[in-house]
């Protein structure tokens, strides 16, 4: 399932993400295969990620931002055994390990601030042991091409890809997908 899901980022690299109910509803029916829901609380998850599986989506969990969900392992079984998702998005090491012990899809998301975040990545990512990894701000093609430099997993751009310029330029520097949510760039 791992390699589909990395199949499908490469064929359609524009990744719905989606952080409010009006971002949900055109989710729905948008040409984007794989979703990532950056928004919801432990009440409402379910039926998100429920209603995007029934839509043929691939639907990947930002469990930072699950409100009600702690930095636990057992936020990643919650998700696992009471959700259909087929990922989730994380920051922290701990449960991108523990979702890829689960069967989970993981997409390790980093925050490159300074150059202190830059040379943390690869130890971060060796803990991890993430299937990709997000990088914020994608907007920053140079960056994009030394990330590429230090990992050998995917990399999706995210944050500040805003248009069809961007979104071209982050894919000729390395990226494998972009992931944003900006309506109107869905549409690309």
């Amino acid at each position: 399932m791992k390699t589909k899901i990395i199949q499908m980022m490469e064929d359609n690299p524009l990744i719905a993400a989606i952080n409010s109910k009006r971002s949900f509803e055109k989710a729905l029916t948008c040409e984007s295969d794989i979703i990532f829901v950056l928004y919801g609380d432990v009440c409402s998850i379910v039926d998100i990620v429920d209603q995007l599986k029934a839509a043929g989506k691939i639907v990947m969990v930002d469990v930072d931002l699950i409100d009600g969900l702690a930095t636990k392992e057992t936020a990643v079984d919650y998700l696992k055994r009471a959700t259909k998702a087929d990922g989730i998005i994380s920051s922290k090491s701990i449960l991108l390990r523990a979702a890829n012990a689960r069967g989970l899809f993981t997409v390790h998301r980093f925050f490159l601030i300074d150059s202190k975040s830059f040379h943390n990545l690869p130890k971060q990512l060796g803990t991890s042991k993430a299937d990709v990894v997000e990088v914020l701000p994608g907007a920053m093609p140079k960056v994009l091409s030394w990330v590429q430099e230090v990992v050998d997993v995917p990399i999706i751009a995210s944050g500040l890809v805003c248009d069809k310029e961007l979104v071209m330029t982050a894919l000729q520097a390395g990226a494998m997908a972009i992931s944003t949510t900006n309506m109107d760039v869905w549409e690309i």
